[in-house]
């Protein structure tokens, strides 16, 4: 099945916030933010602004009627700032007004005094100053100091990972208008419906059911809008509730760069052990995440850096240890693969250090240490139905590794200007929520008395094509026409208390809801059915739009099927409820069983650089994926691909970048660079793992959003072995992402 929403997409028919049709009397609100990182003694005047023609009014922290606080995790981050500043971009104010232009023009009278305090920007300043979101986390297994000291080689070093801009195509934004009995409709481009209506509810001292949240989809997410699409859609809602009329705020991409969050730096510290066989004996890792100025998602984010912390390796004595650091910057949030990236390029970090120092190719160490059946995850998990060198042995017969080495070597001996370099990339992704209460779902299913039926689930499509998945859970169950079936909007009154659509677990979790709903449907038809043509219920298969007995297509349709049931009064709604089994995790003790499944896959890359200008081109990734058995493989191709192109960009080219008054410098789409058609692989093969797949995944279909992110890390080092083909004097740095001009400082760089 296609990409349901894919002719809406190309036609320009696809709805978004800004394509809401407004409401006769709908005004439109503009941010007005700090100017500075850090400052008390905030004092506001709005006087001139609200004076300005065509604004409405203007709304501060003293126009809150309940809690002036948006905090998920802790409760630690105002929705509009009132005595203090933390970072620049921090709403203080919102203007209201006859047009969003005008607005915008208004907010620039707003007066504001202070005094400025000093600014962290860095983790490792906010470390010396002891400036923390929340207490450490360190897992541990077997005994690291110990180990160390039985080990034949042992190397330790630093590394940095720079941030990401999430660059959504569309921008925060939310249309809120008040319905009768004091309730607020939101229509909001968020990943975390349910989010919104707790905090709008928490903020404006109502109960949750007076908030309705509705979600068409959303023009990319990645992560921005777990938790930051939230502040935008209570502050149209506060309005709203004061005004009573529709109120609609849509950020320009400037607001949404200063405002919001993005990837977390990271700088970290790893000290690594291997034995004469170059087995990985013992890791210790220091990771110092940069949280930002408040707590956002940063300590589940932090999780899941050490709970992929030793990525597709099996090490017997690790210890590792977190620290959320409080700096002067937005607060960094949730976004593509949700802290194990960070995790997985500090581990690789270690093993290219061990390699380089040992003059061995990296893979060596990598192919010595994946993970087998029965290994134990340093969380206490056990290694299950394990594909690490399952999707290794497939690539290397797909292309032979070391033929490829070989095939480099030659060209790197024979040519001065351009160097090639490669690397392998194998990883291991957790499938399930860190935090075991968040993996359940539900869905809501109708079938109409015509035959044709909605569906709604609380997965939220924001072009990674759920609503596909879930119209190919239902046709395939009903086994009916697609063109029967309607996937509704993502709504907080139809289908509640829902999960994020996060963490590679949407398809999986609203899928199996989606699942039990039809099938409690079915089986009453069956019954019907039965009843209609005088056989025993266990001769009934509904196919292809038909009733089936014993494998023979008798005379009752689908429709006339569904008509019956509904005349003789059955139930023809169903809401379903799915909650993963089996995972747990004792965070007392750090140990536990947290995810329902993990998907791997191995990738190699090669890259040249041409060491006169310090440019370069990624050749080729070859990748062996673990999709399991694919329910939709171009669906699940495209996901891959993006997801590659998006490591790519994280690794090569995307630098986040703040002066030390905490500005931010890359605020533009010149000044910061994304990944065009220049910039991705010019041949990219991906092969699917010959597996039959596993039975906490729907349909046996893996998840398939955030694991392939990390196979451009591996572009980071093929890099830097071209530049050791070049400059033998270089020294691995590990501090990405790998942009031109430090590839050009590492080829001419002197011991």
């Amino acid at each position: 099945m296609k990409n349901i929403d894919a002719n809406g997409h190309v036609r320009g028919e696809s709805l978004f916030i800004d394509d809401i049709l407004t409401k006769k009397h709908t005004l439109h609100a503009a941010v007005f933010s700090s100017p500075v990182a850090h400052a008390k003694d905030l004092t506001i005047d709005t006087s001139k602004a609200a004076q300005f023609p065509g604004v409405e009014r203007i709304f501060t922290a003293k126009d809150i009627p309940g809690q002036n606080e948006i905090g998920g995790i802790l409760l630690d981050e105002p929705l509009l700032a009132e005595d203090e500043l933390h970072f620049q971009g921090q709403p203080i104010a919102v203007v209201v007004a006859e047009s969003d232009f005008i607005a915008r023009q208004a907010r620039a009278l707003i007066e504001i005094t202070y005094t400025e305090l000093p600014v962290i920007t860095t983790a490792k300043q906010a470390k010396e100053q002891g400036k923390f979101i929340n207490p450490a986390r360190s897992f541990s297994m077997g005994d690291a100091n110990k180990a160390f000291s039985d080990c034949e080689h042992v190397f330790e070093d630093e590394t940095f990972s720079n941030g990401q801009e999430h660059l959504y195509l569309e921008t925060q934004g939310a249309y809120a208008e008040k319905m009768e009995n004091g309730c607020i409709k939101l229509m909001s481009s968020t990943q975390g419906p349910t989010v919104v209506q707790r905090i709008a509810a928490r903020v404006l001292g109502l109960s949750m059911h007076k908030i309705e949240v509705d979600v068409t989809r959303l023009g990319g997410g990645f992560g921005g809008k777990e938790d930051q699409a939230t502040p935008w859609a209570v502050m149209a809602a506060l309005a709203t509730h004061h005004l009573n009329v529709p109120v609609k705020l849509i950020l320009d991409r400037h607001d949404d760069l200063k405002m919001t969050g993005k990837r977390h730096p990271y700088e970290s510290h790893f000290k690594i052990g291997l034995d004469k066989d170059y087995k990985i004996k013992a890791l210790e890792v220091e990771f110092l995440q940069n949280s930002g100025a408040a707590a956002d998602l940063s300590p589940a984010i932090a999780e899941r850096t050490l709970f992929h912390a030793t990525n597709s390796y099996f090490i017997p004595n690790v210890k590792t240890i977190v620290h959320s650091c409080k700096t002067n910057l937005p607060p960094n949030t949730a976004f593509r693969g949700f802290g194990g990236p960070q995790g997985k390029f500090v581990i690789e970090s270690a093993i290219a250090k061990a390699a380089n120092k040992l003059n061995i190719p990296a893979w060596k160490i990598q192919q010595a240490n994946l993970l087998q059946e029965n290994d134990e995850f340093y969380y206490g998990q056990m290694a299950s139905q394990v594909e690490a060198k399952n999707t290794w042995n497939q690539l290397n017969k797909n292309i032979n590794i070391n033929e490829v080495e070989e095939d480099i070597n030659l060209f790197n001996d024979n040519n001065n200007q351009l160097k090639k370099g490669m690397a392998l990339m194998p990883i291991c992704f957790g499938i399930s929520f860190t935090n075991t209460p968040m993996n359940h779902a539900r869905a809501l299913v109708h079938i109409y008395q015509d035959g044709s039926v909605g569906i709604s689930t609380g997965a939220v499509e924001m072009g990674q094509s759920v609503n596909t998945k879930m119209l190919q859970v239902a046709q395939q169950t009903f086994s009916i026409d697609a063109e029967l079936i309607k996937l509704e909007t993502t709504n907080t009154t139809r289908v509640a208390n829902t999960s994020p659509t996060a963490a590679s677990a949407t398809a999986d979790l609203n899928g199996k809801a989606l699942l039990k709903a039809c099938h409690a449907l079915l089986d009453r038809l069956k019954h019907v059915a039965a009843d209609e043509l005088s056989v025993g219920v266990d001769t009934i298969e509904l196919k292809d739009g038909w009733a089936h007995v014993n494998n023979k297509q008798t005379e009752l349709a689908w429709k006339d099927l569904v008509f019956k049931a509904f005349w003789k009064r059955v139930c023809l709604t169903e809401n379903g409820h799915y909650a993963t089994p089996k995972i747990k995790f004792d965070k007392t003790k750090e140990k536990g069983h947290p995810f329902a499944y993990h998907v791997y896959g191995t990738a190699l890359i090669q890259t040249t650089v041409d060491c006169l200008r310090g440019t370069y081109e990624v050749d080729s990734i070859d990748i062996v994926h673990d999709f399991g058995k694919s329910m939709n493989i171009g669906v699940d191709m495209g996901q891959v691909e993006g997801a590659l192109a998006q490591g790519i960009g994280w690794m090569t080219m995307e630098e986040i970048a703040y002066n030390d008054d905490g500005r931010l410098l890359s605020n533009t789409l010149s000044t910061y660079k994304i990944p065009d058609i220049f910039s991705i692989a010019k041949e990219i093969n991906v092969d699917p793992l010959e597996t039959e797949g596993n039975d906490m995944a729907i349909f046996k279909s893996k998840a398939v959003g955030e694991p392939p992110l990390m196979y451009g890390i591996g572009v980071y080092f093929a890099l830097a072995n071209a530049i050791k083909a070049y400059n033998p004097n270089y020294q691995l740095k590990f501090h990405s992402p790998m942009t031109p001009e430090k590839v050009m400082m590492g080829l001419h760089e002197e011991h």
